[in-house]
């Protein structure tokens, strides 16, 4: 059942902050459980304030079930799958994925393939080298993406498509690589004008699991496109650190946070941290601010359980990673 305004349901009957003196420790309950596919530990270029060991041990600490690591430069599989192994008395399962920018190669099938037989769950479509993410930064002198700790050269900006708005030939057989092994595909930061043909080229070849990350911020989505997106089947993962309190990046209200969720459904919503940055909030209390932002908005446990949690573990296909 897809609920999507939990302010009109009249079945919640804790009134929206009401549970504060009602169920105090609600949030950290809800926290229990959480799976992030948004973490930005370290070792990186950027300045991080923890590892990928140090968040394995804070998410074990505060209950979290499983993160996912995001660097924009390099896939962590090989690392996560050592992790993994080694410290699984934490309870805490962590995945990577593949990053499609100049690093690996542009959009390269071989670093997807070699990522994949690793056991990378997600493929980035690019990030920082993106056409789109390279002409906000010239666009407008207040973009404030993180910097890495040093100059790093100048990256080579990507698209997938050409002039026209049609697709390269070379993300074809990356779509179909993605479709054959049932990965998840992300839009990375490219615009939202180069994610409608990449999307539909994908559902056409198979792929069953899609995720755009910060539709608001970068991507230039509309409200009416994340509806539009969440129709096609897409998850639409919000950024906390663009919420939460504290947080350096913090750039919207609770009421912009509503408004998206109200637009794709909270069964299409996920909360991710895309926390890990030096002078930012915690990945867990990020974590527990955002929920607590979504309890005084309205939305019961259910639906912010599913939002930071069920959501995400249904779309990488969390219940058969831990089985393996």
């Amino acid at each position: 059942m897809d609920m999507k305004s939990a302010a009109s349901d009249d079945r919640f009957a804790i009134a929206p902050g009401a549970w504060r003196s009602q169920q105090p420790d609600l949030g950290k309950q809800l926290l229990q459980g959480a799976v992030d596919l948004h973490c930005h530990s370290g070792p990186s270029v950027m300045p991080r304030y923890f590892d990928h060991y140090e968040a394995m041990q804070e998410a074990s600490e505060a209950g979290v079930r499983a993160l996912l690591i995001k660097d924009h430069y390099y896939s962590a599989t090989p690392v996560t799958a050592m992790l993994n192994k080694h410290f699984r008395h934490l309870k805490v399962t962590l995945l990577s994925g593949v990053p499609l920018n100049n690093q690996s190669g542009g959009l390269n099938l071989y670093a997807v393939e070699h990522g994949i037989a690793l056991g990378a769950k997600l493929v980035w479509m690019p990030t920082f080298a993106s056409r789109n993410h390279i002409a906000h930064h010239k666009a407008d002198a207040n973009f404030s993406f993180p910097k890495s700790k040093k100059p790093m050269l100048s990256p080579t900006p990507l698209t997938v498509v050409d002039d026209q708005g049609r697709l390269l030939p070379e993300v074809l057989p990356i779509l179909d690589m993605v479709a054959e092994h049932d990965v998840v595909l992300s839009s990375g930061h490219l615009h939202i004008s180069e994610i409608w043909p990449l999307f539909d080229e994908a559902k056409r070849r198979g792929v069953k699991r899609l995720l755009c990350n910060h539709p608001s911020y970068v991507i230039d989505a509309t409200l009416d496109d994340m509806a539009r997106l969440a129709g096609m089947g897409v998850y639409l993962e919000h950024s906390m650190c663009m919420f939460a309190e504290d947080s350096k990046f913090r750039f919207y209200e609770p009421a912009k946070l509503q408004a998206m969720i109200e637009a794709a459904g909270v069964d299409r919503t996920i909360l991710g941290s895309d926390l890990g940055q030096v002078g930012n909030p915690r990945l867990v209390d990020g974590f527990l601010s955002v929920i607590e932002i979504c309890l005084d908005l309205g939305y019961s446990a259910e639906q912010v359980r599913k939002m930071v949690s069920t959501n995400a573990a249904d779309l990488v296909g969390l219940d058969a990673v831990e089985a393996a």
